[in-house]
């Protein structure tokens, strides 16, 4: 009885210490299905675990400048996606497409970044597969 006892009491601590990074991934403080388009200046781009963070600078309807902080997913995410430590500087110019939180803080997820050549970086839905190559198999 005593083992038992033991056991259950073991067990029950591995699950609620198992409960509390899952719950980080909630989507609660996001505003979901809400997008914002801004043309953005990056001021920095964080490369880091659990996330990764673009700042940037957007100029409201009113003209007044904002100072914004989005996060993206980790980096070995980000890198199946085509993104590196290196795909932003300081200074460049971006269309990104943002989902704000709800507080109206200027806070949220990046979904996309468009760069004046036309190139984009996503960070929604699966991993585009890589284009087929001059010989490469065909399937």
């Amino acid at each position: 009885m005593r083992h038992t006892l033991t056991a259950f009491w073991i067990t029950a601590g591995i699950l609620a210490a198992s409960v509390s990074p899952a719950a980080h991934h909630g989507a609660a403080t996001f505003d979901t299905g809400k997008e914002l388009v801004m043309d953005a200046t990056v001021t920095e781009w964080v490369w880091s675990n659990p996330h990764c963070f673009l700042k940037f600078e957007a100029r409201e309807q009113n003209g007044a400048v904002r100072s914004w902080v989005v996060e993206t997913s980790n980096p070995p995410d980000m890198v199946n996606r085509g993104w590196t430590r290196r795909s932003f500087k300081a200074g460049d110019r971006v269309k990104v497409i943002v989902e704000p939180v709800k507080s109206g803080n200027p806070v949220g997820r990046l979904l996309q970044a468009t760069f004046p050549d036309g190139r984009i970086l996503s960070a929604r839905g699966p991993v585009a597969p890589p284009a087929l190559g001059e010989g490469a198999p065909r399937q």
